[in-house]
């Protein structure tokens, strides 16, 4: 399955959905790295899980194509967004 790779309106923004694979590996583990560490990032879990954990899983939703990295245009950030929350016409 090929991530949308159009522009789109959400929320009256515009977002670019950006495939994980065209990320170098060095960008992706600090965004990675800057999405779990935010405050308010609930992963389920009891027992909190160390960053590297936190990285690993988000990692494996990107890789199952469960989350998505989006690009927000307007403001020039990137941010992780579960494929569910994205408009219909930017799921394929």
């Amino acid at each position: 399955m090929l991530p949308f790779q159009g522009r789109v309106k959400m929320n009256r923004r515009h977002f670019v959905v950006v495939p994980f694979e065209q990320l170098s590996p060095e960008a992706l583990a600090g965004l990675l790295e800057a999405y779990v560490s935010r405050e308010g990032t609930d992963y389920g879990h009891t027992v909190p899980l160390t960053l590297s954990e936190k990285v690993s899983q988000v990692r494996r939703q990107l890789q199952e194509g469960s989350a998505v990295i989006v690009f927000d245009t307007d403001d020039q950030s990137c941010n992780i967004l579960p494929r569910h929350k994205l408009p219909p016409e930017a799921v394929v």
